[in-house]
């Protein structure tokens, strides 16, 4: 058995107001980056419109492509390489036309710059208004979904203090995930949809590993004297290397994704590369602190003791 750690005794609740502060810079820093850039950027998926995909026998300018594109009045269009310099994907924005009318008028404004040289059409895509509209809702139903049946769950097995904990970690998680994204003007997709989804469940998997230890070390003999905020800790410290030895697990795994995976896969592994690392942290510093914090505030309140965590 591969063991990281011999008696850890690291004071991570103890360090909780840093750990605090740091989340919220972080987070302050994400969300005032998606204000700056007016929101997500969106893949197409999501807000509708029409995708083409190009690749040039030589790298073109991407100047060239966007005045031959002026020609045929399209719209504002969104040009980025793909892959490699002579690769392309054209982001058009709604229109009328059908997507097979949309692809023959970008070929041919394109075969109209000889400049340009040879170059392949790959593949035209279209999502119209209203489907963009609904994939958003249903992407908000699922992850709201999933953190009300998260909160049932853990209130069911643990407590409603561990539930709201949890989930209150899971949100830190996806908004560090979503800041990381506008930060490096990725676009949210339905892949990043599902490596979202994958974070909450990695994120919530681990809160459960400690909160459990707690629940188990309550069970047996506590030392007298021990209090809770020392409970939690030892149970974090003892799960701590089976914590450590699960993210880098899925740490490896995502950073060869993001290395080697290709463009297509590109943000979907940033995303988890992203959430590998904050939901370890979280599992460390922010579900358990928030515990301790909530049980003594109870606690002060009624002037009695009370358990943070019951037992099955």
């Amino acid at each position: 058995m591969i063991e990281l750690f011999r008696n850890p005794s690291y004071n991570f609740i103890g360090r909780r107001r840093w750990a605090y502060v740091a989340s919220a810079v972080f987070i302050g820093i994400g969300l005032a980056s998606m204000v700056a850039r007016g929101g997500l950027r969106y893949d197409i998926d999501f807000a509708g419109g029409s995708l083409v995909q190009v690749r040039f026998a030589e790298p073109p300018r991407i100047e060239k492509i966007r005045a031959s594109l002026a020609t045929i009045q399209l719209g504002d269009s969104i040009i980025q390489e793909f892959g490699d310099s002579r690769e392309f994907i054209i982001r058009l924005p709604l229109q009328a036309a059908a997507s097979e009318e949309v692809g023959r008028r970008v070929q041919a404004a394109l075969a109209g710059d000889a400049s340009l040289g040879t170059f392949e059409i790959r593949r035209v895509e279209f999502v119209g208004p209203q489907v963009g509209k609904d994939l958003q809702l249903q992407a908000l139903y699922a992850v709201l979904t999933g953190l009300v049946c998260i909160t049932a769950y853990i209130a069911f097995r643990f407590d409603l203090k561990g539930g709201v904990a949890a989930v209150v970690a899971v949100f830190h998680d996806v908004l560090v995930s979503l800041g990381a994204l506008s930060l490096t003007d990725r676009e949210f997709s339905l892949t990043v949809l599902a490596a979202l989804l994958t974070i909450i469940g990695y994120s919530v998997n681990d809160t459960i590993v400690a909160y459990d230890r707690l629940r188990e070390n309550r069970g047996k003999f506590v030392p007298k004297g021990q209090t809770f905020e020392q409970q939690m800790n030892v149970a974090i410290n003892q799960t701590l290397g089976r914590t450590v030895l699960t993210a880098l697990t899925v740490f490896f795994s995502t950073a060869i994704l993001l290395v080697f995976g290709g463009k297509v896969l590109e943000d979907m592994a940033f995303t988890l590369f992203v959430g590998v690392i904050t939901g370890t942290y979280s599992t460390v510093y922010i579900a358990g602190a928030l515990v301790v914090d909530w049980t003594s505030y109870v606690e002060g309140k009624i002037g009695k003791p009370k358990k943070a965590v019951a037992k099955a």
